[in-house]
């Protein structure tokens, strides 16, 4: 499996994650980003993921090629020392054009399914958000996560009444996800990836010029 590149140094790889593609095989099985890693490294101490990404969600996935780079990743990671920059198209129009999300994320689960919910009981989770464009009835939205729940940029997005186009747990479900981790920064990294195909059309509606997109 060949996964485009977006950076590259001595001790890390951004991949360009597809919508859909899994980060590992888990249970099921399955095709998965690690099914990459042969072609990443040949070294015994590694590759490893650095961090994860919903399968639904595109864009930029960290890479660390040793252990070493791998530690460096994770106590940046601990520390708050990441950018991380997610675009979304959501449904509805947001009445601001920038705000903060401070709303602990709880995991609730009804027989196999589980999704997660804003819940005092729940784990810190802070999310920076701003206004790039919007069209009828829905909005482009740049979302930086303070924290790293699982699915806080979706979680939140729809605790605001704003869920994300394709979202199948906290949307309609209707087509695929329109989510891109759009940028990381970290120690030596920073990477940027290009719009997914899936989410072109939306964005151009929401105002987005033809450069940026690529």
């Amino acid at each position: 499996m060949e996964i485009p590149i977006l950076f590259q140094d001595s001790g890390f790889v951004v991949l360009n994650k597809p919508a859909g593609l899994k980060v590992h095989p888990g249970p099921a099985g399955g095709p998965s980003v690690e099914d990459a890693f042969p072609g990443l490294s040949r070294r015994k101490d590694g590759p490893w993921l650095a961090h994860r990404l919903d399968a639904d969600t595109a864009g930029c996935l960290l890479v660390a090629l040793r252990k070493a780079a791998l530690l460096e990743a994770q106590a940046a990671f601990a520390a708050g020392r990441v950018e991380k920059t997610y675009w979304a198209a959501v449904r509805g129009t947001p009445p601001a054009a920038e705000g903060t999300v401070d709303a602990p994320l709880f995991k609730r689960s009804t027989g196999r399914a589980w999704r997660m919910v804003a819940d005092p009981a729940g784990q810190p989770a802070v999310t920076d958000w701003r206004l790039l464009g919007q069209g009828p009835g829905i909005a482009w939205l740049e979302f930086r996560p303070r924290t790293g729940r699982t699915h806080q940029v979706r979680a939140h997005a729809a605790a605001l009444g704003w869920p994300l186009l394709g979202d199948p747990v906290y949307g309609d479900g209707q087509g695929m996800l329109h989510l891109l981790a759009r940028r990381l920064r970290l120690l030596s990294v920073d990477a940027t990836a290009p719009v997914p195909g899936h989410m072109r059309e939306a964005l151009r509606v929401c105002g987005a010029k033809e450069e940026v997109l690529f």
